[in-house]
């Protein structure tokens, strides 16, 4: 599917996903629900039309970037979609980001304007030579703003938004995304797969800030006219099912250390109603055949695992209600095309490992700042996913690991180097080294291999604490295991498929 031949090419997502259905008569529907109560389609157009006139008045111009450092909440879609709808390109962050990984995505996109919730991220944070508003600053600039009159087009193919993931070195990349991109995976994926009706409320543990996330419950709900739940907390699963049960979602997505959390929580007695849901979606990281099958024997639901990435948009191979496969990602979602490759470039035959080649028109344009990344991201039409697959005579595709020596671990990206940078500068450690290795649930986790110094004493727990203070939580080594060497090349380079 091409936007091109189904969109006029002046355009207005904000008019679609929003607007349209007030225009249609369905302004008193639901579109967000969750602790901070019900907002309807029209007090959500009403609120995104002030955004738009706010972040006018405050200098924001067409193409220049507005940073969303927030928890999931009514403020966050605000923003976002305000910011299309002033021309500008919105640029979602993950609040629990560490000062460092947030000043250097900041330095990269140069804002205009961020806003940040003040008890989460400290204002020096994100200082920048535009406007900084708090989450406080940011209701009452909106309240006070007079609503456009209507959303302008835009070309259908401008930039619309950037989202950051980390690259093989842990340097964050901006995958920038075009204005039709939405339209095209809600059309895709959204209509095929998900088939939503304005009855559904989608409730995805993946948060706003995620490609992932930002299609589950940003614009696959808003598509068909249906409602988003929106949690701000940590997801726990004592609080995700607290979820469930008061808002009564009918669409659940999340990733696959989740649903391996939430079954143990159900195991050791958690109350729960899953009544309402009618379908669960799992994306993120390859999801174990024997999760999938607790899952259903437990819930009497099936997952629909996919996988897409930021640079996709969303998912573009997925499993179908009633056609899974444990251990199987499913087959191609219409309007994309897959290729198996070989290190040639050649196509591999079915039952053989090739790397994994996506053609759909949600790619993305590029990666901001970074033309070579770009270039070998890109070929062609074509996007590079970096996942390894094979493909069974029936057209179901299996996952077999990475291309390259990036981790998926809780369903974010994990730069190796990242770690055993940090690891490396406890004064004990002489040399480290980290890979995934899967736990008990069949789930990733950064496995650490540490040198010491001579004489430093095995403290693995000091280690751990030592890293957690200094990493995500995805990111800190689930294991440290003490070792002599590391295999390395002649040349001096790590080999960490042996050490995998």
């Amino acid at each position: 599917m091409r936007a091109s031949e189904h969109l006029p090419e002046r355009w207005s997502a904000p008019a679609w996903f929003i607007g349209r259905h007030v225009a249609e008569g369905r302004g008193d529907r639901p579109a967000l629900v969750g602790d901070e109560g019900t907002l309807t389609y029209a007090g959500l157009d009403v609120r995104v039309r002030r955004c738009a006139a706010a972040l006018a008045a405050a200098g924001v111009r067409r193409g220049e970037r507005v940073v969303i450092v927030l928890p999931d909440g009514p403020l966050h879609p605000t923003l976002f979609w305000g910011a299309l709808a002033a021309g500008a390109i919105a640029v979602p962050l993950n609040p629990l980001l560490r000062p460092r990984e947030h000043r250097a995505i900041l330095d990269d996109c140069e804002p205009r304007l961020v806003v940040h919730d003040a008890a989460m991220v400290e204002a020096a944070t994100v200082a920048i030579d535009g406007t900084v508003w708090t989450a406080e600053q940011a209701r009452a600039a909106v309240a006070a703003a007079s609503p456009i009159a209507e959303y302008p087009s835009t070309h259908r193919d401008a930039f619309a938004f950037i989202l950051y993931t980390s690259g093989t070195t842990g340097e964050p990349k901006g995958v920038v995304h075009l204005t039709h991109d939405m339209w095209v995976c809600a059309r895709t994926y959204g209509a095929e797969v998900l088939a939503l009706e304005p009855a559904d409320r989608c409730f995805s543990v993946a948060k706003l800030f995620f490609a992932y996330g930002l299609g589950n419950a940003g614009y696959f709900p808003f598509d068909a006219g249906a409602a988003a739940v929106l949690y701000a907390g940590r997801p726990m699963p004592e609080a995700i099912l607290e979820q469930i049960r008061l808002h009564r979602p009918t669409a659940f997505f999340a990733v696959p250390t989740a649903y391996a959390q939430l079954l143990a929580a159900l195991d050791a007695g958690a109350g729960a109603d899953l009544s309402s849901i009618r379908l669960c979606v799992s994306a993120g990281e390859a999801l174990p055949p024997s999760l999938f099958e607790r899952w259903q024997a437990r819930t009497g639901l099936e997952i629909l695992d996919g996988i897409g990435s930021t640079e996709a948009c969303h998912i573009f191979l997925s499993g179908r209600h009633g056609a899974c496969r444990p251990g199987s990602t499913g087959r191609a979602v219409g309007g994309y095309d897959l290729r198996l490759v070989d290190e040639t470039g050649g196509d591999v035959s079915a039952g053989e490992i090739g790397d994994l080649l996506v053609r759909g028109d949600s790619a993305m344009a590029l990666y901001w700042n970074k033309h070579e990344a770009t270039k070998r991201a890109l070929v062609g039409e074509w996007l590079r996913t970096g996942d390894k697959y094979w493909r069974d005579a029936d057209g179901y595709f299996f996952h077999a690991g990475r291309s390259d020596d990036m981790l998926k671990c809780r369903g974010q990206w994990v730069s190796p180097v990242e770690v055993e940078a940090v690891l490396a500068a406890h004064p004990s450690v002489h040399e480290c080294a980290v890979v995934g290795r899967a736990d008990s649930d069949g789930l990733t986790k950064p496995h650490a291999l540490v040198i010491l110094r001579a004489g430093a004493p095995e403290r693995p727990e000091e280690l751990i604490a030592f890293a957690r203070e200094r990493l995500a939580a995805h990111k800190t080594p689930e294991w440290i295991s003490f070792v002599e060497d590391l295999p390395r090349t002649a040349t001096g380079k790590l080999q960490r498929f042996r050490l995998r």
